[in-house]
């Protein structure tokens, strides 16, 4: 059984350098974040930002709904993905990042595709509901307090083998710690073990960025 390889900054470099190149806005999006200090960890990685689309490609999706936006990356790398026919409703609270995603979709020619809300997720999905609204990917990467509720409640909202797709399950391999016992590590746990008890789904871990689940539902 071979090593499983350590993903050092050094690699990631390497893996980009092999990689299809992004996108000139998301490139941007991504220099823009860095520049925001500690608040950039809310970004999800270039790794993540390839296999969302590549996953959206292989699968013919074509309606997504994103909770939690923050600057656009991860709602731009999708939209690009899609077909001209494709849509993407992206959920987020904060008007002020939901402004500058908005100016970033705009300049990558994708806010035809994209529709942002922005108001309480659970809110904008039980809306979602009554509209009868149903979607092939749900990426989830929002307050972490209410993954649980993000789960179950767009769960109800993805079509047979549609796709849910959680980021920050490893939560910067704490979670594996047994010693580790901090609050948002143990809000981790707790949603990686509702999602794995769940028998609606079935689900992986992918090591990507700061860890992927992939549900396929069932």
């Amino acid at each position: 059984m071979g090593k499983n390889l350590e993903i050092t900054t050094l690699i990631e470099e390497y893996i980009e350098k092999f990689s299809y190149s992004l996108h000139p806005i998301q490139k941007e999006i991504i220099s823009y974040n860095e520049s925001l200090g500690d608040i950039k960890r809310m970004q999800i990685a270039v790794s993540q930002c390839h296999f969302l689309q590549l996953i959206i490609k292989v699968s013919n999706s074509k309606k997504i709904l994103e909770v939690g936006t923050f600057t656009g990356l991860s709602a731009l790398s999708m939209s690009l993905a899609l077909p001209d026919d494709g849509s993407l409703i992206a959920l987020d609270k904060n008007t002020e990042t939901n402004k500058i995603a908005i100016n970033f979709f705009k300049k990558a020619n994708q806010e035809k595709k994209i529709k942002t809300i922005t108001k309480s997720a659970l809110e904008s999905i039980k809306k979602l509901k009554e509209d009868n609204n149903y979607f092939d990917i749900v990426f989830i990467d929002a307050d972490k307090d209410n993954y649980k509720k993000y789960y179950d409640s767009t769960l109800e909202l993805i079509k047979k083998n549609g796709l849910i797709i959680i980021d920050n399950v490893l939560w910067h391999g704490e979670v594996a710690d047994k010693n580790n016992s901090e609050k948002y590590t143990n809000i981790i746990r707790d949603f990686n073990e509702h999602v794995k008890k769940d028998e609606k789904t079935e689900q992986v871990i992918i090591p990507l960025g700061d860890g992927f689940t992939v549900c396929r539902k069932l």
